[in-house]
């Protein structure tokens, strides 16, 4: 037993993933890493979080989970900022854990992390596929039923196969190389901003203050709706916005100059995404009664249409649909480097660690790709959007923690950090304590199919991971 634990806390060599790293192309700069943040942070979620949380759990107060989520989320940049100035690895939080903690520790926080990517792919795909239905029906076109949406016999959908084709889409964009991709990315994110501005200007013209009244509703006993319960509840959920921060960090070994750069990408997409969230939260409760946002989808076109602004609708739907894309490649794009990591390493097939003549980890993109086609086109939206925040919070509470390890060893083992997390010890410890309370606000089903997941992972590592590992070979099987 104790040979079995000391094996567990075997730390990886971090010029092992300097070495295996290197056949990466390092070309992503500050704005491209804001732009891949940004287009997760403001993708999906912005269109839709705010009427879904509105509705369900804190009523008009919905930019205070917004502003709470933020505040968990900014403490555990920090904490990004400084691991991924010392450790500029693929994979991020797995690779980290990994080096500080030992090798068992790091396929917890990586297994947490893949269960973030691969439920926001399919939550990213599902939103982009209710937009795009909602455009369609403007022009007179409606899909059969059975696929405009998750299995859900009752109400006569079974696939939804306009996510499962987003999802294919992006997945050959991203085929192509991750240089021409940034470019792409950017692109689609300027116009999405802009967008998003004429929608706070366009809706605050039909703001009706009494939607406001009272702002905090009381709470609903046995619910997780109204007072500082619905808030919690809601800052739960949304923390699907910020998957955006690993979503960056996923991309480090691609980063020129990624001590300096990734910080700066990192506290900017923060800063950007939180701003546009509070003001488009703020315009989208004001223009409806929170409660007729619910199980919609698509609730900000659909309350510039009820208002009678069906230019802006429409033309906000058509950005959506496009903008959209934009998270799902972000999400897409970090899911296939984790996959690339956990086959460099050898926890699962090595594979899935090879990188091809464009420099794509190819086989990790096309796995994850088809298997969230799979889980995209099946499972409902607001079904997804649930569970997706559990994997985010893991990760961030291992971050958080993981500063402890790695502050002793910088300047001696490891390289001097150009970015330093503030107030430590402190600070590190509010960081993770912010995130697990957050995780305790999930709701019941996301916490027993989270602990479904572990399982699952803990099975694998022992069947396979712990056998093939490539640490073996340094310490000798």
């Amino acid at each position: 037993m104790k040979k079995l634990f000391e094996r567990l806390l075997w730390k990886q060599n971090p010029a092992v993933y300097q070495q295996k790293d290197a056949k990466l192309t390092p070309s992503l700069r500050t704005i491209d890493l804001i732009g891949l943040g940004t287009g997760m942070v403001v993708g999906t979620a912005i269109f839709t979080l705010p009427g879904i949380v509105a509705a369900e759990h804190t009523g008009p107060a919905v930019p205070l989970a917004f502003i709470v989520a933020a505040i968990g989320a900014g403490l555990s940049a920090l904490a990004y900022a400084e691991m991924s100035s010392v450790l500029p690895f693929a994979g991020s939080a797995f690779s980290w854990i990994n080096v500080l903690f030992g090798e068992f520790f790091g396929w917890i926080a990586g297994w947490a992390l893949l269960a973030e990517y691969f439920i926001s792919v399919a939550f990213v795909a599902s939103g982009w596929s209710a937009y795009m239905q909602g455009f369609l029906a403007s022009l007179g076109i409606k899909l059969p039923v059975a696929l405009t949406g998750g299995f859900n016999p009752r109400q006569g959908s079974y696939v939804d196969i306009l996510a499962a084709v987003a999802i294919l889409a992006v997945g050959i964009l991203i085929s192509r190389g991750v240089h021409q991709v940034s470019r792409i990315e950017n692109i689609i994110v300027a116009i999405k901003l802009l967008v998003i501005i004429m929608f706070i200007v366009v809706g605050a013209t039909a703001i009706q203050a009494h939607n406001y009244v009272p702002f905090i509703p009381a709470h609903r006993p046995g619910t997780s709706f109204g007072g500082w319960q619905g808030i919690l509840a809601g800052t739960a959920q949304i923390f699907i916005a910020y998957v955006g921060f690993d979503a960056i960090a996923a991309n480090t070994a691609e980063t020129k100059n990624p001590q300096k750069t990734m910080p700066r990408g990192l506290i900017g997409t923060l800063v950007l995404g939180t701003g546009f969230f509070i003001a488009v939260s703020l315009v989208l409760v004001g223009m409806f009664k929170y409660s007729r946002y619910a199980n919609n989808a698509e609730p900000a076109a659909w309350a510039l249409r009820q208002s009678g602004h069906y230019l802006t609708a429409n033309l906000l739907s058509v950005v959506a649909i496009i903008g959209i894309f934009s998270a799902l490649i972000a999400i897409l794009l970090a899911s296939s480097r984790l996959i690339y990591a956990f086959g460099r390493d050898g926890l699962l097939p090595s594979r899935l660690g090879i990188v091809n003549g464009r420099h794509v980890p190819s086989h990790a993109l096309w796995l994850i790709t088809l298997l969230a086609m799979v889980l995209g086109s099946v499972f409902p939206f607001t079904f997804l959007a649930t569970l997706v925040s559990a994997g985010t919070l893991v990760a961030f509470i291992f971050v958080s923690l993981g500063i402890y390890a790695l502050r002793p060893r910088e300047g001696k083992n490891l390289p001097d950090a150009q970015f330093k997390m503030p107030w430590y010890p402190v600070l590190p410890t509010v960081s993770a304590l912010f995130s697990a309370v957050i995780f305790w606000g999930l709701n019941k089903d996301a916490k027993i199919l989270m602990v479904g997941w572990f399982v699952i992972g803990l099975l694998i590592y022992f069947v396979y991971g712990i056998r093939h590992s490539i640490i073996n070979q340094e310490h000798g099987k």
